[in-house]
């Protein structure tokens, strides 16, 4: 119907109303009285009203569509500049084309996307995805590496609605390789100290891009 702008032609007309019927209820459900003022106030449309809800939602619509993409695009940055940082001081990126195991990892390398896995529930294992793994250099093989993942944000009201996200992953991993485990975010942008203090209180280090050397501070 939206993009021929017709309706089934052997559909029986009682039928079309029904499922006309349903798809007005669910449209009804899901507008926002907000925007659509006269919904609530079951009234006749006013002048400019539409075009005042129209641009609403279509600024919504445009967020939605841009802010993964513009998150993408910052986390990509991100993991370049931890690259550019690690391979300065002497750090071999490991190539997508091999496959890297956690716990193999040469000391002096480090990869993107690795999976970790880890214990979940009764007996149950899964993976999970670290943005970056790094083996320090001089350490021996086999020992824990130091777990970063890139977070970036353009407000303060989306990181206080995933802080849980790295809390979570921090329980598994350490639940599976002990206290040693080390995992630490790498932010930019909009962090506040109530996020801050969140993961702080669930042992999660933190290396704020700008600041981008205090990742020796990892033992790096």
């Amino acid at each position: 119907m939206e993009i021929e702008h017709a309706t089934p032609p052997r559909m029986s007309a009682e039928t079309l109303q029904q499922g006309l019927a349903k798809i007005a209820h669910t449209l009804r459900r899901m507008a926002d009285v907000d925007i659509l003022v006269w919904l609530e106030a079951g009234r006749e449309l006013r002048e400019g009203e539409v075009e005042r809800a129209a641009t609403v939602i279509a600024d919504r619509l445009c967020g939605a569509v841009a802010d993964p993409i513009i998150r993408n695009a910052q986390e990509r940055r991100q993991l370049e500049a931890i690259a550019t940082w690690l391979e300065a001081r002497g750090y071999v990126r490991l190539g997508q084309d091999k496959a890297v195991r956690f716990r193999e990892m040469p000391p002096g390398a480090f990869g993107f996307r690795v999976n970790v896995p880890v214990k979940v529930g009764e007996g149950g294992a899964a993976n999970i995805p670290a943005d970056v793994v790094v083996a320090p250099a001089g350490s021996k093989t086999g020992t824990l590496p130091v777990l970063i993942e890139a977070k970036s944000a353009g407000d303060f009201t989306n990181v206080n609605k995933r802080r849980k996200e790295e809390a979570v992953k921090m329980d598994q991993i350490r639940k599976t390789y002990g206290k040693r485990a080390h995992f630490a975010l790498f932010l930019c942008g909009y962090f506040d100290s109530g996020y801050l203090g969140y993961e702080a209180a669930e042992g999660i280090d933190w290396v704020w891009e700008h600041r981008i050397d205090d990742l020796a501070k990892l033992g790096l």
